[in-house]
């Protein structure tokens, strides 16, 4: 009896009660045959391993058939006769089987590992890959979290098909016709009542799988509100307005309440789970009553030897178990299939912005190209509106879908200007007149919806993105440095940049204060750089800008938000960037571009003036405008 109850139970971490834990309503989604196909795909350069890992299977589950055999011939060839030989050569045959089942386990294990990691790394590494290819308007879009769970949880769900899915369905499968044979081939009698007794086990196991799910989706739910508020508050931007705006105590009650709403789902959980063993238990110890029952009458009748009886209770222990697994198999199966096709879902996303098929890297710059009179950037007859949704991602991905996204309305239209080599341009104009967005096709984050952006000459959908990255710069108002060393975040622009390069970018950028940190170049920045300034940042990204050498700079703000001291430093920085390179520049303060050859104003995505500082003055037009409000702010009467 106590081996039936230890097989029905199984720990809440095992694949019975997981499947218990995963939503029923599932099983009902459609999986065509050509996600099947591509599913199968990937298992292709494991085949081999794969059917080594079932052949495994199989044996272990017939060595799980026979061996209860085994018990029966002890007793009744050896023990009841009194053959001493039998029953020692029996039990030596029983300890060979352990230690062949023991290896069987360890091969089987290191065949799912192998399957399983070599899956893992290959899904992860393929949607790495992809997802860093998709356009910037992907990632605007996207909430991060709910990638990265694509990334990780949907990847592990995935290899699960082929490993622990696959081998507890072919175990369990092989499992019930072993053990069902054997027990036939002993006493169909005993083996009909048995079966007889499947629903008993099978409703309950169904009805708490309900439970179970319904309580499984609530914990998820609650979970995830506790691990979006944590996101939220640890970041170093949301401690900071906790820690100003906030009421800590009111932030724990919230918190507790929330945390009180998980334990109440744990606890419920725990005892739904507990009623299902304790009431399987029950069942398999009148299962047990029954065979010992039956079986010792037939066995006083002469029918069958006390062997066979206690053969067939053994068996029993194999049997309901992976009949109960086998009835939640479609849940299984369909849980990990889903996984995977939220996967493709990822994989299947075209980026809007990529290489042509005959994509040409753009020229370096030579003595002739510099002396010649075609400019370095030029916009032609630019129209651009931003795609929509369905355009650019998924729906499962989404953040709030904003109600215009299906009549997207133009940010540029009809622009037109140029950036002769060596000399910066200015774009002004209001907020939403489209500067950044002219800037962003300048990088070719995004590519015009009619018209061209032109590199030398040369339109950039014919360039290729790696040669565009190379000739391009850009620092915008928001310098973003990774969670690294200042050494990681430099060298990202350049990195088999020497020492003394490195050094030597920081001078120019005005970034001295690099050497006085405690660990120098080795000092991490922390989340975003909020270690250091707004105004050592964006020096420390012209040095990386510095490095990367670029044919053009595009200065996207990069003075916006700064005090006057970090201005003035940024400045000096920012002059020796654009020393002889052709730079287009964005500015909010109008101070900062007088020297600029020409300005270009943009009003509603249109280009409404252009001429030199002085010209647009004399013009009296909307620059004159913006910068009599900004001369007016900055010297009140």
């Amino acid at each position: 009896m106590s081996g039936i109850v230890e097989g029905m139970s199984m720990p809440m971490g095992g694949p019975m009660f997981r499947s218990f834990r995963e939503d029923p309503s599932v099983a009902r989604q459609k999986i065509t045959k050509a996600t099947l196909r591509r599913i199968f795909g990937f298992a292709r350069p494991y085949r081999r391993t794969i059917v080594g890992f079932l052949i495994l299977i199989a044996l272990d589950a017939a060595l799980g058939a026979v061996t209860p055999l085994v018990y029966s011939a002890i007793i009744d060839r050896g023990i009841t006769p009194g053959r001493t030989g039998v029953v020692v050569g029996l039990a030596g045959l029983l300890a060979g089987f352990a230690l062949v089942a023991a290896g069987l386990g360890i091969a089987e294990r290191y065949l799912s590992a192998r399957i399983g990691e070599g899956l893992i790394f290959d899904l992860r590494t393929k949607v790495f890959n992809h997802v860093q290819q998709l356009s910037l308007a992907f990632f605007s879009r996207t909430q991060t979290g709910a990638l990265t769970q694509r990334l990780n949880g949907d990847v592990l769900g995935a290899q699960r098909a082929f490993t622990s899915t696959l081998s507890s369905l072919v175990a369990n499968t092989l499992t019930v016709v072993f053990v069902i044979a054997a027990m036939l081939s002993m006493s169909w009698k005993i083996t009909l009542i048995s079966l007889v007794l499947l629903p008993v086990f099978i409703a309950p196991v169904r009805w708490v799988g309900r439970k179970l799910a319904a309580i499984a989706r609530q914990s998820m739910d609650l979970n995830a509100a506790m691990s979006q508020t944590m996101t939220e508050r640890f970041s170093v931007a949301g401690a900071a307005l906790v820690k100003t705006y906030g009421d800590p105590e009111l932030e724990a009650a919230n918190y507790a309440d929330d945390a009180a709403a998980v334990r109440g789902i744990g606890i419920k959980s725990a005892l739904y789970a507990s009623a299902f063993r304790i009431g399987m238990t029950l069942v398999a110890s009148i299962a047990v009553a029954v065979v010992y029952g039956l079986g010792g009458w037939l066995s006083i009748r002469g029918e069958l030897t006390v062997g066979v009886v206690v053969a067939l209770v053994t068996l029993l222990n194999r049997l309901y178990g992976p009949i109960t697994a086998l009835s939640n198999v479609q849940v299984d199966i369909m849980t990990t299939l889903v996984s995977f096709e939220r996967v493709l879902e990822v994989l299947d996303l075209e980026p809007l912005v990529k290489d042509a098929p005959d994509a040409k890297p753009l020229p370096r710059p030579t003595a002739q190209t510099e002396a010649s009179e075609q400019p370095a950037l030029r916009f032609r007859d630019v129209w651009f509106r931003y795609p929509s949704a369905a355009e650019v991602s998924l729906a499962s991905l989404e953040v709030a879908r904003r109600v215009d996204d299906d009549q997207p309305t133009w940010t540029l239209q009809d622009v037109s200007f140029e950036v002769p080599r060596g000399q910066m341009v200015a774009l002004v104009g209001p907020s939403g007149a489209g500067k950044s967005t002219a800037s962003l096709l300048v990088s070719r984050l995004y590519d015009t919806t009619r018209g061209a952006v032109e590199l030398s000459g040369l339109n950039v959908k014919d360039l290729t993105l790696a040669s565009i990255r190379d000739a391009v710069g850009v620092v915008t108002q928001d310098a973003h440095l990774f969670h690294a060393t200042l050494r990681q975040n430099l060298l990202y622009a350049q990195p088999d940049a020497a020492e003394a390069d490195i050094w030597q970018a920081l001078e120019r950028a005005q970034a001295a204060f690099v050497a006085d940190l405690p660990a120098g170049l080795d000092t991490v920045v922390g989340e975003r750089g909020y270690r250091l300034s707004g105004g050592e940042r964006q020096r420390i990204a012209i040095a990386r800008l510095l490095l990367k050498e670029p044919q053009i700079v595009v200065l996207d703000e990069a003075t916006a938000h700064l005090d006057s001291e970090s201005e003035l430093a940024v400045q000096r920085a920012l002059a020796e960037a654009l020393a002889g390179r052709t730079a287009l520049v964005i500015a909010h303060r109008l101070s900062t571009i007088r020297a600029a050859s020409q300005i270009v104003v943009l009003d509603q995505g249109r280009v409404v003036e252009r001429g030199t500082h002085s010209e647009l003055l004399a013009a009296g037009g909307l620059y004159a405008s913006l910068w009599r409000v900004q001369f007016t702010e900055a010297h009140p009467r």
